[in-house]
């Protein structure tokens, strides 16, 4: 749910729970490669820059415009792939998501502008899975992923300012 007031871009009512980045991607190129080893980051505090991401991450100014500038996604949805692919300890890292939510359902926000801790995005796509996820988590995590807006809520950064967990 969203706090707003007229003329205000509505704020989150939503927990950040936690923060990851990473210096370069993990899974690009064919389903016969490796996976390459840039590894993840989490945070306690990150600096969102307007127009180019979040501060050391591999998306950080790539290019202009970028849609996908930072990741969002639900806390509930890493409990329910650790839930059917009885992963309990499975990390919420594996995903390569930015910003692991609770409190919000991200669907609702592709299109618009938000605020989280003052700092204002705007969502832009859904974040579609791809077939690596199969490799990283298990086998069908790909398909239930691409189910239901659960690949996560891709959104470019329109203010800067810092995010901490809370």
């Amino acid at each position: 749910m969203a706090v707003t007031h007229p003329f205000e871009t509505p704020a989150w009512a939503a927990e950040l729970r936690h923060i990851f980045i990473s210096s370069g991607h993990d899974y690009w190129g064919g389903q016969g490669e490796g996976r390459m080893q840039h590894g993840i980051t989490s945070l306690e505090e990150v600096e969102c820059v307007a127009g180019l991401g979040l501060r050391g991450d591999r998306y950080f100014n790539a290019r202009p415009d970028a849609k996908g500038q930072v990741t969002f996604f639900e806390s509930a949805v890493v409990e329910g792939v650790r839930e059917i692919f009885n992963l309990p300890k499975l990390p919420a890292s594996v995903f390569r998501r930015n910003l692991i939510v609770s409190g919000i359902s991200l669907a609702d926000w592709k299109g618009r502008r938000f605020c989280l801790q003052g700092v204002e995005f705007e969502g832009t796509q859904e974040c579609t899975p791809c077939v690596w996820m199969d490799r990283a988590v298990s086998h069908g995590t790909q398909a239930f992923l691409k189910d239901h807006f659960r690949g996560g809520l891709r959104a470019k950064v329109v203010t800067s300012g810092f995010l901490r967990i809370q």
